[in-house]
């Protein structure tokens, strides 16, 4: 038996040392969260409401905004709550349920990104049986394995959490729960859960990039056969948004896996930083980056506020 086991809430952390700077932090945050509220609900309601838009790779950009809004749903009571009103508690199931949504829905990010470049490549190379190839039952099946993906590999990490001990500090270092943060402080043998991740990860981020990056080798090979110099740079354009949001999206993995892994001097506020950074970027960033790139989107937009304009 541990000595000092503790069934003590947990206890979040925000910026420690900025703490008199709350209030205008907690302005930038809220800032951010409607930002991202109002960007990926509008993607939602224009793939909802517009004909034109009802077609695979608006489907997987709607699953991509859905995401984006569950997750940042997830991380914004707890977030705001310490840096409004300094709530800090939270009791354990709350916490392991909040890490193991923010995980699952990760690992379903990075599988939509994939199933995204899958509609690029089968869009691109084989353009006559895109219909054919990609039907809505299809692509309910895709997005339907996707998130079975996500939940299902996650719940052995975060099942071990509920009956490990905990008998160290329950002092948290972020204003959510991360599977990584909280495994450190039970006293038990966690060589499982330190393990498991690092496997989960290559099979999942690392190789969804790898599929992403072989997949726009092949969509690249069959551009550069276009005899049309337009018609190359139209082909490129479809995949110009994804593109950039799989580029937003694995750069903030990696610069959050460099900083946890070889940031060990850095202030620990670098640290929290880029767990926001990788929380945050991407759903504030998505919304934007298909506003910009798309052009049916943009009719969309121009439609939408046109028709409240005339009412």
């Amino acid at each position: 038996m541990w000595p000092n086991v503790s069934a003590a809430p947990f206890l979040l952390n925000g910026f420690p040392g900025l703490e008199a700077s709350y209030h205008w932090i907690s302005i930038l945050f809220f800032a951010i969260y409607i930002s991202v509220f109002l960007g990926n609900g509008t993607l939602l309601y224009l793939i909802k409401d517009d004909c034109h838009l009802q077609e695979p790779m608006y489907y997987f950009l709607a699953m991509l905004a859905g995401t984006d809004l569950t997750v940042t749903l997830t991380t914004m009571p707890t977030v705001m709550g310490v840096l409004w009103v300094n709530h800090r508690e939270i009791s354990h199931g709350a916490c392991f349920l909040q890490a193991y949504v923010i995980h699952s829905l990760s690992i379903v990010e990075s599988g939509i990104l994939l199933a995204m470049a899958y509609d690029r490549f089968i869009a691109i190379c084989f353009p006559l049986r895109y219909k054919s190839i990609l039907t809505n039952s299809r692509v309910m099946k895709i997005g339907l394995g996707v998130l079975l993906r996500g939940f299902l590999s996650l719940v052995p990490p975060i099942l071990p959490l509920f009956w490990f001990p905990y008998c160290r500090s329950h002092v948290l270092s972020h204003a959510f729960c991360l599977h990584q943060d909280v495994m450190k402080l039970a006293c038990a043998d966690i060589t499982f859960n330190r393990l498991y991740p690092v496997v989960l990860v290559a099979l999942t981020f690392f190789l969804d990039a790898l599929i992403i990056l072989f997949s726009y080798i092949l969509i690249l090979k069959t551009v550069m056969g276009i005899a049309s110099g337009e018609e190359r740079a139209k082909a490129l354009n479809t995949c110009a948004s994804h593109m950039s949001c799989v580029l937003v999206f694995y750069i903030t993995v990696i610069g959050l896996t460099f900083i946890h892994r070889f940031g060990k001097h850095a202030p620990h506020v670098v640290h929290i930083t880029m767990s926001y950074v990788y929380f945050l970027f991407p759903p504030f960033m998505n919304p934007i980056i298909y506003s910009i790139k798309t052009k049916q989107i943009q009719r969309s937009i121009i439609q939408l506020f046109s028709g409240y304009n005339r009412a």
